[in-house]
């Protein structure tokens, strides 16, 4: 059992979409390490030491008028985050050949088996987009390709990709926690060919890429589009997700300005996941 302290948010959101996806990201940005989406909204975590009383004046979308958000803040003794998130765990499976489970879960009979355990981190496969994410990796060819998985998260799609022949493997994220967890992941699935890194798209230098993954959120990724296809190899593969089906317009319209054309798309529940060529 942890011994820090931690400061809990309840926030209530309305719409709950897509406010709370922003919510999440502008908190991840403020420091906030864990989150717990609920059916009102979303429960958020940062430990005392990192926390102030105006930790909320630069969260943008708490001025937003076409958001209402209520919130209410507690202090809380010794979270333990695996029990938390163990007691609503579940195994997935994707189409029949991806497991995404626990190490505490019994081994499904599945081509591709991965073990994680996430410690709230984002990247589970159970939300829409993460799932979709591992979708497209399934039915499309990884042997022996080079990979970017930007904003990783527990490090699920990259440890994937190589389960498909994929190598080497760049997994990259800005959160500190989901570096830490990525490691821990890629070393508990026995992965040799992933290079897990910490920060943002202005590490990625003149790396190069046959393949590009990003499940981020949309800002990022209209931020950031731009320097992930300079590190695209030619005839690359780019697949999109951590946004709604309302956005494809404005994704599509940045990609096109890099020659990407748009060939696949999955939805569920109103997100989406897109391949785009070049």
């Amino acid at each position: 059992m942890s011994n820090t302290i931690y400061i809990g948010y309840d926030f209530k959101v309305s719409p709950l979409q897509p406010g709370t996806e922003i919510l999440i990201a502008e908190l991840g940005y403020a420091g906030f390490e864990s989150f717990v989406e609920t059916e009102e909204g979303v429960s958020a975590y940062i430990q005392k030491e990192e926390w102030n009383d105006a930790i909320l004046e630069d969260i943008q979308i708490l001025g937003s008028t076409e958001f209402q958000i209520n919130y209410s803040f507690s202090e809380i003794e010794q979270v333990n985050w695996n029990q938390e998130w163990e007691k609503n765990f579940n195994p997935i499976i994707v189409e029949g050949e991806c497991s995404v489970r626990a190490p505490f879960h019994e081994k499904p009979d599945t081509k591709y088996d991965i073990i994680i355990k996430p410690k709230m981190s984002f990247g589970t496969g159970h939300h829409e987009t993460t799932h979709m994410m591992i979708h497209h990796i399934l039915k499309n060819d990884f042997e022996g390709k080079s990979v970017l998985d930007m904003g990783c998260g527990t490090g699920v799609l990259a440890i994937l990709a190589e389960m498909k022949g994929a190598k080497p493997i760049d997994a990259i994220d800005y959160d500190n926690w989901c570096f830490i967890n990525s490691l821990e992941n890629v070393e508990r699935n026995n992965c040799k060919h992933i290079t897990v890194l910490e920060g943002d798209a202005s590490i990625l230098g003149d790396r190069k890429y046959d393949v590009i993954i990003a499940n981020i959120n949309r800002n990022i990724l209209l931020n950031d589009l731009k320097t992930y296809i300079t590190c695209l190899n030619t005839h690359g593969d780019v697949f999109l997700s951590g946004f709604y089906k309302d956005d494809i317009p404005a994704i599509e319209e940045e990609c096109n300005k890099y020659h990407l054309k748009l060939v696949d798309t999955i939805e569920k529940n109103q997100w989406v996941a897109l391949k785009f060529i070049n």
